[in-house]
């Protein structure tokens, strides 16, 4: 067994569905943060059977509307002096800017670089996404 010791002042990004920590690790651009990042993967789960955890020691701010985006069962614990004082529960993200890209070649988003890739939800239920400009499904 594995011991990853508790932190005293971050973030713990828990109940990530198995194999999304590294999509996550990508999406916050936590590659460039200067503080300590632990990804754990496959921990047993009893509710998902395995899940990924990301802790983050340090006062830093992540996006909520990517985390949600990428898994909305994820839950978000803030730790201050070695204690949750706070838990955060996710929920697809109405809108998303600049998380995902346009695949569309005709969307002004390809010829015009400066332009937001915005994404308005479109179901709810099966969590896909379509380009504000061009309706195009991501």
């Amino acid at each position: 067994m594995i011991s990853i010791d508790s932190i005293s002042q971050g973030l713990v990004i828990d109940h990530i569905k198995a194999g999304k920590a590294m999509e996550i690790y990508k999406h916050l651009n936590l590659g460039s943060v200067d503080c300590p990042v632990a990804i754990i993967k496959n921990v047993k789960s009893s509710k998902y059977g395995k899940k990924d955890i990301i802790k983050i020691e340090g006062d830093i701010h992540v996006d909520y509307d990517v985390l949600g985006y990428v898994d909305p069962n994820i839950t978000v614990n803030i730790v201050k002096g070695e204690k949750i004082v706070d838990k955060v529960t996710l929920n697809l993200p109405d809108t998303l800017a600049d998380v995902i890209k346009c695949k569309n070649p005709r969307c002004i988003t390809s010829s015009e670089t400066d332009i937001k890739h915005v994404f308005k939800l479109a179901n709810k239920e099966s969590g896909s996404y379509r380009c504000v400009y061009c309706q195009q499904e991501a």
